[in-house]
């Protein structure tokens, strides 16, 4: 059975121990001090977002984080599907479509306008994934500068 645990507090060391595993994949540099600073924040605005730990049989194999942001384009919230990880011995048995599923009815209790999300392009599974629960490429491009 899967089931999603919104992050708690106590769940930091858990999400970010399972965030160091994410970004090793394509080795993302990760502050792990600096990433449990985000979470506390992160977890005490709810205006920020949400984030659950996505549990198997009792046992934690990943999480989920939205990120939440105003849009006139959109005309209300719409979300950044910011991060889906599940562990390499969770993958390829459905859990995937189910955490996708369950973020498309959290969007709805949240009456979000849209979902956006990135995806690296060598990840062909996770396309293959988003694209057969309906997301769709988006003709635009994404761009981004870093302000420090």
């Amino acid at each position: 059975m899967i089931r999603f645990k919104p992050l708690e507090l106590s769940d930091i060391e858990t999400i970010v121990d399972l965030m160091q595993q994410f970004y090793a994949i394509d080795n993302y540099p990760i502050d792990k001090e600096t990433s449990k600073s985000l979470f506390k924040e992160f977890i005490t605005n709810e205006n920020l977002g949400k984030a659950w730990l996505i549990l198997s049989e009792n046992e934690i194999v990943g999480y989920v984080i939205l990120t939440f942001v105003f849009s006139f384009e959109y005309q209300g919230k719409i979300a950044f599907l910011d991060e889906l990880y599940l562990t390499e011995k969770a993958r390829g048995k459905g859990i995937g479509s189910k955490t996708i599923a369950f973020i498309l009815d959290e969007s709805k209790k949240a009456a979000l306008k849209l979902i956006y999300l990135e995806i690296e392009n060598h990840n062909q599974n996770a396309q293959k994934l988003y694209l057969a629960n309906g997301f769709e490429l988006h003709n635009r491009k994404l761009m981004a500068y870093k302000t420090r």
